[in-house]
């Protein structure tokens, strides 16, 4: 069990780092070679210019997984009657761009459960385009949640199952109840 929670949890930082997600796991690009100025000598009496000095790191500009997990955050907090007036915004942008980041952003908030606008099936059609594409910028965050939410249907199936079985159970009961009675 633990094995399988590590290769998970591996597999899940591979995802984020490839998306860009993890800070510092991204590739660093090396630095420019310079030459080396004889020692005691300006470098403008050594016939070259001064090394620029590296500017303070620029903020990384966010990529669309970053604003999809920030739409996330966003829409998780949203009353019913906000979620409602949001579906209908996200998917009347669906329809008139049908770009993958409309496309993701969609199955994401279709795919909060528990909701008036949960709807994991459809959810998992819009993702698999773009899951299946390689070249997909956001392919492997449609993996990802394509994953999460079939593993949730299937523990919703596995409940389910459960659940009849208890009931077949308290049933059995209550006969044998009856016929001591």
């Amino acid at each position: 069990m633990t094995a399988r929670l590590a290769i998970v949890a591996g597999l899940f930082c591979g995802v984020l780092a490839g998306c860009g997600i993890l800070p510092g796991l991204e590739s660093q690009e090396p630095a420019p070679e310079q030459s080396v100025p004889e020692p005691g000598a300006a470098p403008e009496q050594a016939g070259q210019t001064p090394a620029p000095r590296p500017k303070p790191e620029a903020r990384r500009q966010r990529s669309e997984v970053d604003d999809l997990l920030a739409y996330f955050q966003y829409v998780r907090k949203l009353s019913a009657a906000e979620l409602g007036r949001e579906h209908d915004t996200v998917r009347q942008a669906f329809l008139y761009s049908r770009s993958d980041f409309d496309r993701v952003r969609l199955a994401v908030l279709l795919s909060l459960p528990a909701t008036a606008v949960t709807d994991e099936q459809r959810a998992l059609e819009l993702l698999d385009p773009v899951a299946k594409n390689p070249a997909a910028k956001l392919g492997p965050l449609a993996v990802l949640l394509a994953a999460n939410l079939h593993e949730r249907k299937r523990l919703d199936a596995s409940a389910q199952g459960l659940q009849q079985k208890l009931d077949a159970l308290m049933l059995l009961e209550r006969n044998m109840i009856e016929r001591k009675r």
